[in-house]
């Protein structure tokens, strides 16, 4: 395919992704442009589209100048073009002939951006001239304005900072052992961390050794906490609440537990069942609403991954920056706090059940779990230092886990709460 051809596939994937409120993974999989590229291509398109989408709100500010009208006035295919062609000058160092050429030529041979070729091509030869400055502007400029007001107001600005600071560096890969951390780290090229997540260099996926095999799963080194904490014993019953697609519950089966994993998405649970049958782990599935369902008798360990906001995986999603809406953030309280007294239902006395969301946000977090205690039916089991290695200095007063970034710290944010059953 044509340099051509790869911006216009990267323009499309962020129309799709902005324009409709698709994650970029959904994107790739339904832009037939994307599809037609192989190899190298798709992964210079799918570089392209996410080097716009993480410092959307800077670029969207650096264009605006440049342009006669504002930019929601351009019709679409032409902005995507503008924000993918910026993203190659002054993001990815690409030469100025190539990022503004082929992105004008994307242009012609894309219907309904041909007749803005003229005006793109302006735009991208002074925006080649008149180079913005990023290192000077505070990395809270990356996000949507409701967004940063949403962050600073929640966490305070240093920590809001941090985290959009962490958003402009590529996500780190992990993964998770079935059984040998060392081993495959030696298998892989990867280090173990403290906690037992082994960080392997990028690449794809599935040319990794081990893979085929089913010695590992990726997943982020704090997604690992949850599963630690709760600390199954082999052959204990444990019940995975919102599971799919399951990293957490092949933890929990590898730890020997005899495991429920309960989730009502069809298609995340068929990519649960394909990772139970790669890694040759079982647990029984149960396709579900959580809120509903309940086990033929209370077990002693509950995981509620709760659905959230997911707005601690930025870094890995940065799209999710732009396709959520203030609106979006507010239904998601509610559904946590029934989920939440759902689990509580189907914990034993004495039991001990993790809530954890990918989200800093207190509303989503800490200010459930304290509302919950405050019924009487839970109380705080707090996390102590031992038991997370590495993870030290993310617990907070109350004794639950804000996984901030930080200095060595370059995982998902997560909050992590672990309670037990009152005997009310």
């Amino acid at each position: 395919m044509s340099g051509a051809d790869i911006r216009r596939a990267a323009a499309d994937l962020l129309t799709l992704t902005l324009d409709s409120r698709r994650t970029l993974d959904d994107a790739m999989e339904t832009s037939q442009v994307f599809g037609r590229l192989e190899g190298s291509d798709r992964g210079f398109a799918r570089a392209i589209a996410s080097a716009a989408l993480r410092e959307l709100g800077r670029l969207d500010g650096a264009l605006a100048p440049l342009l006669s009208r504002p930019l929601p006035a351009v019709t679409a295919p032409i902005r995507a073009l503008l924000r993918t062609g910026a993203a190659q000058l002054w993001l990815m160092d690409t030469p100025p002939h190539a990022a503004v050429g082929e992105t004008v030529e994307a242009a012609k041979s894309w219907p309904e951006a041909r007749s803005g070729g003229a005006f793109l091509n302006a735009v991208l030869r002074r925006a080649d001239r008149e180079r913005p400055d990023f290192s000077q502007q505070s990395p809270l400029d990356i996000w949507p304005d409701w967004l940063r007001t949403c962050f600073v107001s929640s966490l305070g600005s240093e920590a809001a900072e941090a985290l959009a600071s962490s958003q402009l560096t590529e996500p780190v890969l992990y993964l998770t052992a079935k059984s040998d951390p060392a081993a495959v780290a030696a298998a892989t090229g990867g280090d173990v961390m403290p906690g037992g997540a082994v960080r392997v260099p990028g690449g794809a996926i599935e040319a990794k050794e081990g893979y085929a095999e089913g010695d590992w799963w990726v997943q982020d080194a704090a997604a690992m906490l949850p599963a630690q904490l709760l600390a199954p014993a082999a052959g204990e019953a444990v019940i995975d609440l919102c599971a799919a697609p399951g990293g957490k519950t092949l933890q929990l089966a590898a730890a020997g537990a005899h495991v429920t994993a309960v989730d009502r998405s069809a298609p995340r649970l068929r990519l649960l069942e394909e990772n139970l049958a790669r890694t040759g782990l079982e647990a029984r599935i149960v396709s579900a609403n959580a809120e509903t369902w309940r086990p033929d008798a209370p077990v002693s360990k509950i995981l509620l991954d709760a659905p959230c906001s997911a707005l601690g995986t930025l870094r890995r999603h940065p799209e999710g920056a732009h396709i959520r809406r203030e609106a979006d953030i507010a239904r998601f309280p509610a559904v946590q706090a029934r989920l939440l007294a759902a689990a509580t239902d189907m914990l034993q006395p004495g039991g001990t059940l993790v809530y954890c969301v990918c989200t800093p946000l207190p509303a989503e977090g800490s200010e459930i779990v304290d509302a919950a205690i405050a019924e009487g039916r839970l109380e705080r089991r707090p996390v102590e230092a031992h038991e997370v290695p590495g993870f030290e200095a993310t617990i907070t007063k109350a004794g639950d886990l804000l996984t901030l970034p930080g200095p060595g710290r370059d995982h998902d944010t997560f909050y992590i709460a672990r309670l037990q059953r009152t005997e009310l």
